[in-house]
């Protein structure tokens, strides 16, 4: 063997023993450190993983998740069911697991017209409580919530859905028909007077829908022309194969990106399932619409999966295109045997909306997303 065959050979040799490892390491490596430096990655806990009774969960959550938000335990409802009695066991522990794990953790919701207890709009007799009243509970709950995680929650969904679906004016919810629009301006100095390190957000769904986008922008511009601290703006993403369009969400992006703030990617889903926006209270109508539609009770046949993985992958790649303004991209859930999508708009459907599947198995496109993350610095 010549010299230079001899040096050739062993410079070849040398080469495999060091891309080995670092194949190996990609082989093994998780959501969270794949993203390091671009964006956090995380997920919605529910009860039975903040509890920590579902291992398995925890344990995924722990080794991909660098980010949590509570599903359900820290919106008003919940957390203050009566008038001055605040329940804050299971939120506690939230911040609890996110401390001990080191986790970003995110505050959802403070203001929000669904899951919003009863009684807060209501006085003695079942009347509409005033505008001051109104603004006096609103800024009590605000201070007490907000004031309890200070330091420990890093950011907050203040306000949540404000906007109308039809054409992208502020939806007509008690908050609104009480205190006016100012609502959401009085929601986000009390915010930040309770924690003013904190960041504060505000978070809608379909917010790449031109006319809802314009309403979000327009609440943007009038808390910063007010002098009013906001920080990021969080589009839910709650999507399909099929729409929107990737276009329409880098709009979304680019837009309120030029506002001066920053955009995170809050409740991530992405539907299998077809879905009827038309579907009323009929309960024969929704019956019938569960028959036609739960179209995969046995399994995500392989053509309808390469579109889906195709569809991730398409939302990750926008996603690390914008890194210099995304801050977080949150799965609304851990697994497909929890997510919320099972049940709307029809309980009981078997969808494959997240990225681990029933068995707490990763999905074969965790290992593209991570691929994509890892080659782009």
């Amino acid at each position: 063997m010549g010299n230079k065959l001899k040096i050739l050979v062993a410079l070849t040799c040398l080469a495999a023993v060091a891309i080995s490892p670092a194949r190996g390491a990609d082989k093994n490596q998780k959501l969270k450190d794949a993203f390091a430096g671009k964006f956090f990655i995380g997920t919605a806990m529910n009860a039975e993983q903040i509890l920590e009774k579902d291992t398995a969960a925890v344990r995924l959550i722990k080794e991909n998740f660098g980010a949590i938000v509570a599903e359900n335990c820290m919106k008003a409802g919940p957390i203050q069911p009566k008038e001055g009695e605040f329940d804050f066991s299971l939120a506690d522990k939230f911040v609890e697991f996110g401390e001990k794990n080191n986790k970003f953790i995110t505050g959802h919701c403070l203001v929000w017209h669904s899951q919003a207890p009863r009684w807060f709009f209501k006085d003695s007799l079942g009347n509409d409580v005033s505008r001051e009243v109104l603004i006096e509970r609103m800024k009590k709950h605000i201070y007490t919530v907000v004031g309890r995680y200070k330091g420990r929650v890093k950011g907050w969904d203040v306000v949540n859905e404000a906007i109308d679906d039809r054409d992208g004016s502020l939806r007509k919810s008690k908050y609104y028909q009480i205190i006016g629009e100012d609502f959401i301006k009085l929601a986000f100095q009390f915010a930040h007077e309770a924690d003013p390190q904190a960041e504060l957000y505000y978070n809608d769904y379909s917010l790449s829908d031109p006319k809802k986008r314009k309403g979000a922008i327009e609440i943007v511009k009038k808390l910063k022309e007010q002098g009013v601290r906001i920080d990021a703006v969080g589009e839910q993403c709650h999507v399909g194969l099929d729409y929107p369009t990737i276009d329409e969400l880098e709009k979304t992006i680019t837009e309120f990106a030029a506002l001066g703030v920053k955009v995170m990617i809050t409740e991530m889903d992405v539907v299998v399932l077809p879905m009827d926006w038309s579907l009323g209270a009929d309960v024969s109508a929704r019956v019938e619409y569960k028959k036609k539609s739960d179209l995969y009770v046995n399994g995500l046949p392989d053509s309808v999966n390469t579109v889906f993985e195709k569809r991730y992958l398409d939302l990750f790649k926008l996603f690390l295109k914008h890194k210099d303004v995304i801050t977080r991209v949150t799965l609304w859930g851990v697994t497909d045997a929890n997510s919320w999508k099972n049940n709307w708009p029809i309980p009981g459907r078997t969808d494959y909306p997240l990225l681990f599947d029933r068995k707490y198995q990763v999905k074969p496109v965790v290992g593209k997303i991570i691929s994509e993350a890892l080659k782009n610095n």
